[in-house]
């Protein structure tokens, strides 16, 4: 990230670790900027949306679910949809 503090994969491991270490106000700070850096990075949608779960804020948790379902759906990632789907209805 010092080289390049656009690279978003960087970042979004950034945020693995912060919330491996449980540092989840950390990790939703970055996994955030990912977010903004590249709303199109489908895997960020899953984790946002955990650490919201975490965070015990449901209604943040379901918003990022429907607008990462929509992206990855717009990029024909069958795969990351159908996870946020579960995520999305094991939520509610």
């Amino acid at each position: 990230m010092a080289e390049d503090p656009n690279d978003t994969f960087a970042r979004y491991a950034l945020g693995l670790e912060y919330l491996s270490l449980n540092e989840i106000q950390k990790a939703t700070e970055t996994f955030e900027e990912v977010r903004t850096l590249d709303p199109n990075y489908v895997a960020v949608y899953y984790q946002l949306g955990k650490v919201y779960e975490l965070n015990g804020d449901e209604t943040s948790a379901r918003k990022i679910y429907e607008k990462g379902i929509y992206v990855a759906a717009s990029h024909n990632d069958t795969h990351t949809k159908s996870e946020l789907e579960q995520a999305l209805n094991d939520l509610l």
